[in-house]
């Protein structure tokens, strides 16, 4: 391990923001995802000049650096493979401008995605991506994982919403990408580049981002059916359809059982559900859009089909939604949930055959797997429910999660729809991307010559998920 000069770091940040207690170091050295690794330090910035400082000191002395957000990512992309310094980014946290005018606001990159919209609803406005995770993902995690959530479908991930950023590269220069206009022709999009690199290329110190009008009416509807097919084949004819769903949502048997069985919600336990929504400043075109997936739901064999524009009413029919992922640590006592294959895009008509691929792998393993996920936009989750005591579990899931990316490519679908890579998906992300790692590669050393920032993910990333660090279970893979 290379020494640290605390004396110089905390000359830039201050005695309170930076932390090397062996505590605080095992707690930041895991995310949501099943990785650990120990940092060496945690430095938390207030300023850009800090960050540039700290950047400085990195750089010269050749020490990892990884921005961290509110530690929600899945895939371990804030995991210290390579120990060194975890940037605490949640201290810059500051809503700079809100521009109506020109419908953009500018954020620090700690600000909290619930937080922003929070400030937003006054004005009449909401910033879209929205995860599920938005009451502690960050808007600098976002960015780096290109985030999306329900009204992707809709609205678009992070990458359609960010108009311009203020960066910070390895060797502590400070550099402006992007523009505050809507359009923007001027050589590469540089500003794109960073959304969705995993803090590879730089630390977004700022970032301007547009948003668009909260709907005056919002409707939401469900529908249950007793096939996957069936309501795979509804996916693809609503979006074929010429329809904009808001939302439209799949949740499979082992979801809704997972539901019912923590919140005893009493929701039918059929094969699939369908959660669709539409919105809008017109009631009657929010009518239309409702209308029209109402008849395609019960053209495909759905049943139960029910929708509302009452907000409690819309709530009760999403709960059980917004509540799956806790809830599905509770499906079976004996079984814990894990990030692992946790989510991949495929194009519409494969939705329900992927979902069945994934009950198919998972049986003939001998683990649980779950399928849901924001269906309109081609996104597909899955959770690996197993016994984590258990090496051959593990095993069982390392084969499983190859043979569903194999499944995925073999599609043309693609290896992460919202939630990254990091580690857990390193291996399908260099088969997919096979003729174009060397390109990455090439960016890669273009900005971080000397490989500081977040080492050892995306091309750099480990192949073998299960070594690559500690995991934060009992059982020694």
């Amino acid at each position: 391990m290379k020494k640290i000069d605390e004396e110089k770091l905390r000359q830039i940040v201050g005695d309170a923001n930076i932390k090397t207690d062996p505590s605080d170091l095992y707690i930041y050295g895991s995310d949501s995802s099943v990785h650990h690794a120990m940092p060496w330090a945690i430095v938390r910035p207030k300023t850009t000049e800090q960050v540039q400082g700290i950047m400085r000191y990195a750089n010269e002395n050749l020490i990892p650096v990884i921005a961290r957000g509110g530690g929600s990512g899945m895939c371990g992309q804030t995991v210290p493979v390579m120990g060194g310094i975890i940037l605490d980014m949640k201290g810059m946290n500051k809503i700079l401008e809100i521009n109506l005018e020109d419908v953009y606001c500018r954020v620090e990159p700690g600000v909290v995605d619930d937080d922003l919209n929070l400030a937003l609803k006054p004005h009449g406005v909401f910033f879209p991506p929205t995860p599920a995770s938005s009451r502690i993902a960050t808007i600098g995690g976002e960015i780096a994982n290109n985030a999306s959530g329900v009204r992707s479908v809709k609205y678009g991930a992070t990458r359609d919403a960010v108009l311009g950023m203020k960066v910070v590269l390895p060797n502590g220069d400070l550099v402006n990408l992007g523009a505050r206009t809507r359009v923007e022709a001027s050589g590469y999009q540089l500003h794109k580049l960073m959304v969705g690199s995993e803090g590879t290329l730089g630390i977004v110190v700022e970032a301007t981002l547009s948003f668009v009008p909260i709907p005056e009416f919002r409707c939401m509807g469900v529908a249950n059916f007793n096939t996957l097919k069936d309501a795979g084949d509804a996916i693809g004819s609503i979006m074929a359809s010429g329809a904009i769903p808001s939302m439209l949502e799949l949740v499979d048997d082992v979801a809704i059982k997972a539901v019912n069985k923590t919140m005893n919600l009493g929701l039918k336990e059929v094969a699939a559900a369908l959660i669709f929504e539409a919105d809008g400043m017109v009631k009657e075109a929010v009518d239309y859009e409702i209308n029209k997936m109402k008849a395609i739901c019960q053209k495909h064999n759905g049943e139960d089909i029910y929708a509302s524009y009452d907000p409690k009413e819309r709530d009760k029919i999403f709960l059980g939604r917004k509540s799956l992922f806790p809830a599905l640590s509770k499906y079976d006592d004996n079984l814990a949930s894990t990030a692992l294959a946790d989510d991949m895009a495929v194009p519409y008509s494969k939705m329900a055959e992927m979902a069945g691929k994934i009950h198919e792998i998972a049986d003939r393993h001998n683990i649980v797997m779950t399928a849901y996920g924001h269906c309109g936009s081609g996104c597909m989750h899955t959770k690996i429910l197993m016994d984590t005591r258990r090496k051959d579990q593990w095993e069982s899931a390392r084969k499983a999660i190859t043979e569903v990316y194999e499944y995925v490519r073999s599609v043309n679908g693609t290896t992460s729809a919202e939630h990254g890579i990091g580690l857990s998906k390193a291996e399908s992300f260099k088969i997919e991307k096979a003729d174009s790692l060397h390109l990455l590669s090439l960016i890669k050393k273009a900005i971080d010559p000397n490989n500081i920032l977040n080492p050892g993910k995306l091309s750099q990333a480990p192949e073998d998920w299960v070594t690559a660090t500690n995991l934060r279970y009992s059982v020694n893979c």
